[in-house]
């Protein structure tokens, strides 16, 4: 179905008619999807913490270092700037949870997920806000230097975007306190 609104007919400058409008499409069969997907390479920072949720999903949560490095023009000094951004991978109950082994502190990773920025008060009463990642593709691209690989040299690599058919949550399932990491 397309509807077409003419909201003016009018004459500009040079006696032309113009006609302004607006047009708008709509079908019931088709469905719109949008994406807002993240992907990141680090270190991870501290060995991923497991975390049980009562409505049955399971929360393995890690931080995650990105340096962006340059050249200060001024000292001609190298800098460093690191942003930490906390991820979660989400498992139901009696998932396969092998990744865990791989999540350890100074790991590269590769992952994908929907990001997402999470308010919160410190102890001193400031508001601080965190970047957060739903992870739903991992990938191990080193282990870390001080970890021997669980599997002897094995790389691990997770997909879990379709394990999400008959999955919903609400905003509730993905808050997590600041003890999680």
């Amino acid at each position: 179905m397309l509807t077409i609104h003419i909201l003016n007919k009018e004459k500009n400058e040079q006696n032309e008619v113009c006609i302004i409008f607006f047009v708008i499409s709509y079908n019931k069969t088709t469905k719109m999807a949008t994406v807002f997907e993240t992907k990141l390479i680090g270190n991870i920072g501290k060995d991923a913490t497991v975390k049980s949720m009562s409505s049955g999903m399971i929360a393995i949560n890690f931080p995650v270092a990105h340096n962006k490095n340059w050249k200060d023009k001024k000292t001609g000094e190298q800098r460093t700037n690191t942003t930490w951004v906390n991820c979660t991978i989400w498992k139901r109950e009696g998932a396969n949870m092998r990744v865990v082994d791989y999540l350890k502190r100074g790991t590269l990773v590769e992952l994908a997920g929907t990001p997402f920025a999470k308010a919160y008060t410190n102890e001193d009463g400031s508001i601080r806000t965190e970047i957060r990642l739903n992870v739903f593709k991992t990938n191990i691209l080193r282990s870390a230097p001080s970890v021997s690989n669980p599997n002897d040299g094995d790389m691990y690599s997770e997909d879990d975007s379709e394990d999400d058919d008959d999955f919903t949550s609400n905003l509730s399932d993905f808050s997590l306190n600041d003890d999680d990491f």
